[in-house]
Parts: C-alpha cells; structure tokens; sequence
C-alpha cells in the first residue's frame, strides 16, 4: 500500500484520501461555532427529517443511526421530488431538516428545503461549497470545510460530512466521549489510510458483483462503500444490514462469491461476525473488519473506542483499498463512465 506522501503520478483521488486526517482538523478549527449554533436551534426537535442524494445520503443515513442510537430521536428521509417534482408539501412540525449536499446548488433539494424553511422549522445545511443556494435557503449553514474535491467520486466530502453530523450529535448532547473521540479521528485516519486490503483483489477480480454488510452505522459505510465498487470499477455492489442478508439474498452467495463485512466495535459486532462465518461456512470468500471471524478472513483495521468514530474509521481504509483497485483493474477513479462531479436532479 502507498505511503501517505504526495506523489506527483497520484490519483486525485488518492491525494483526497490523504487529505481526510487535514480536512478533519479543518472543519474542528473552521465550523465549531455554526455547528454549536445549529445544535442550539436542533437540541429540542422532536424529530429529523433527512434530504441528500448519493454519497451525501449515505453521510445522512449515518447520522440518522446515529441520533436514533445515542438520541432517542426517530429520523426520516424526506424524498426531494415530492416538492420539486410532485409540488407537494410534507408536514414538519417539530422537526429540524438535515440536508447534505457537496455543492449547494441540487434543485430538487433546495427546493424542500426552502419549503421546510418557509414553515418555520430548523433547516440545516451541511455543504462543501461557501456562499451556495442551500446556504442561502437554511437556517443555519455549515462548511465541512473539506477543501476542493476534484475526483468525481466522493470521499473526503463523504467523511467530514459525517464528522459534522457527529459534531452536531455531540453538541445536543454535550457528549464528552464523543467529543473525544471525534478529537482522536485525525490520527485515527492517518493510522486507517495505511491499512492492506490487497487481499481481496483477487476474489473481487474473478466476480462481476459482491455484497457489502455492516450494521447499525456500519450498514451506512456498507452503502458507500457499495456505491464506490459501481462508480470507481465498474463491478456491482450491493449492501445489506447482516441481518438482512439471511432474508433471501444470501442464496445467490455461491462458492467464491465476495462478500465484504464491515464490522465496528459496538454491539452489532457478535451477530455480524455471526453471519460473515456462516456465509464463509456456506463456500462464499468473505473479508470483515474484526478480529474475531474464524472462517471469514480478518482485514487489517483501526478500531478506536467510540463506537461511531470506529464505524467512520472503516470507510476511510476501503477508499484507499478501492483507488489501487481501479487501477488494478485498468481504470481511472477520478474519471467514472458517464458521471460528472456536479449532479443537478429536478
């Protein structure tokens, strides 16, 4: 695996993984203050209510685990086209509105929550670009100050936003061990980049598709990390929770079929080292980020001892393994078949 120096033959992509542990420490020293103001403005929601697409959607399923975990609070994702598309308008009374979106600028979520905003409800926005359409139209803006992102697929921008969202958790809260935590994610990252995944290589090359499991927060990782499979190497990855997997779709897992189990430290663990042995037992190769497989094969990984923080640290590992794997397979991440870095949807 490569070392954390810049080197000038690197990927954007690559560069940008490097950058996470950076970007992180930027957005502590940058967007403290909005974030402890927009937590003041949350603190006595009822309920959340979610609006992002793609990756960003992802960054908002992990919040939403993570605020019905350590809150108490349910969260809904709101679908954007029912105001944009649909002209309709979803009652949210009591609710405080996380929209994620890297540029600020998608119609369809601006448009729910320019709706939400006018109804009187908290609106926060969590973007990646100063000064943008959703900035003007929440209540509170915030800047994951994650800095230029030039690949197309996403991964400092997926982190820091997460990391806000944590931030934000925190603050409503006045959680100190997560405070904590989120202070240890820099060097945590550092540490993650380094970690050897090269081993799954050879089992993902011999299969056009793999599933990706987690649980809890780490079922959110699973969806990003499904999505980079498709965007970065053209092979089709599917993520399911681990208890979900056992409901059907474990009996396409036949012998040497891939499968990538993202465990974190918390107690979803057990049963998701459960299922990876039981679908390695059944012939399929899986890989999982704990030490406590036994017919799965453990990867390399960084824990740390929160369990939101260690659920985060995975991504941060995957990205480095899929960068060296497009260019394993011949492909340039930084440039996906038929995607642009700004998507508009109405």
């Amino acid at each position: 695996m490569q070392s954390s120096a810049l080197k000038t033959n690197e990927t954007h992509m690559r560069r940008e993984i490097q950058e996470i542990p950076a970007a992180t420490q930027r957005l502590f020293q940058e967007s403290l203050e909005p974030v402890r103001k927009a937590a003041d403005t949350a603190r006595n929601a009822k309920y959340f209510a979610t609006v992002a697409r793609g990756s960003s959607d992802h960054a908002a399923t992990f919040f939403k685990y993570a605020v019905e975990i350590y809150l108490g609070k349910p969260v809904a994702s709101i679908g954007p086209s029912v105001t944009s598309v649909y002209k309709k308008r979803v009652a949210l009374d009591g609710a405080c509105v996380l929209a994620i979106s890297q540029s600020g600028a998608s119609p369809d979520i601006l448009s729910l929550v320019q709706d939400a905003t006018e109804q009187g409800v908290s609106t926060i926005g969590l973007t990646n670009t100063k000064g943008s359409p959703l900035a003007g139209v929440c209540t509170n803006a915030i800047d994951i100050a994650a800095g230029p992102e030039l690949s197309v697929a996403a991964t400092k921008t997926y982190v820091s936003s997460v990391v806000a969202g944590l931030m934000l958790i925190a603050e409503m809260s006045d959680d100190e061990d997560l405070r904590a935590a989120l202070k240890r994610l820099p060097a945590r990252f550092e540490a993650a980049i380094d970690q050897d995944w090269t081993s799954m290589n050879s089992a993902v090359d011999a299969h056009g598709s793999l599933y990706v499991i987690g649980r809890g927060p780490g079922f959110a990782v699973a969806h990003e990390a499904a999505l980079k499979f498709k965007e970065t190497c053209q092979i089709h990855g599917e993520a399911y929770s681990s208890a979900e997997v056992l409901h059907g779709p474990v009996s396409i897992v036949g012998e040497k079929y891939p499968v990538l189990a993202l465990a974190s430290r918390d107690e979803a663990e057990e049963g998701l080292v459960e299922t990876a042995d039981s679908i390695s037992g059944n012939g399929a190769l899986v890989f999982a980020t704990s030490s406590k497989v036994k017919a799965a094969k453990a990867l390399p990984h960084v824990e740390d001892e929160h369990p939101l923080t260690d659920a985060l640290i995975q991504i941060v590992s995957f990205y480095s393994f899929i960068e060296q794997f497009a260019l394993h397979r011949g492909l340039n991440p930084d440039t996906p078949r038929f995607l642009k870095k700004v998507t508009q949807t109405v």
